[in-house]
């Protein structure tokens, strides 16, 4: 069978994504949606300091949202927040052996929702 268009690495965070779910009392949550595809990403931040101590996501999406959401938590835990807001989509995709064209915007939406939520989290700390 065919993998289509997607790397190894895509399919396997859409099959056994990482960090997927719900997370009580998060420090910083931000939804945001891509109306083209009708994809929505929510990340939730936890922080202690100023480090991403852990993540999660619960992304409705083609395997390429969800994928792009999976990785980019991976790549943000035990992060301090500087350094996980340099990460960027072209980052993302390329950690996930790359990604269509058609389907470059879902690893902007997981660098979207996660830069939003980390300014939820500052919003809260009065920053």
């Amino acid at each position: 069978m065919s993998q289509g268009p997607y790397s190894d690495t895509v399919i396997d965070h859409f099959e056994h994504p990482r960090n997927m779910g719900e997370m009580e009392g998060a420090d910083g949550i931000a939804q945001v949606g891509n109306p083209t595809c009708g994809d929505v990403t929510k990340i939730f931040l936890r922080i202690e300091g100023d480090r991403i101590v852990d993540a999660k996501f619960k992304t409705f999406g083609c395997a390429a949202a969800i994928a792009s959401s999976s990785m980019t938590t991976e790549l943000i835990k035990g992060k301090t927040i500087d350094e996980a807001l340099k990460l960027t989509n072209e980052i993302v995709a390329r950690e996930l052996g790359g990604l269509p064209e058609a389907k470059q915007h879902c690893s902007v939406m997981a660098e979207a929702a996660l830069r939003a939520a980390v300014e939820d989290y500052r919003n809260k700390q009065g920053k």
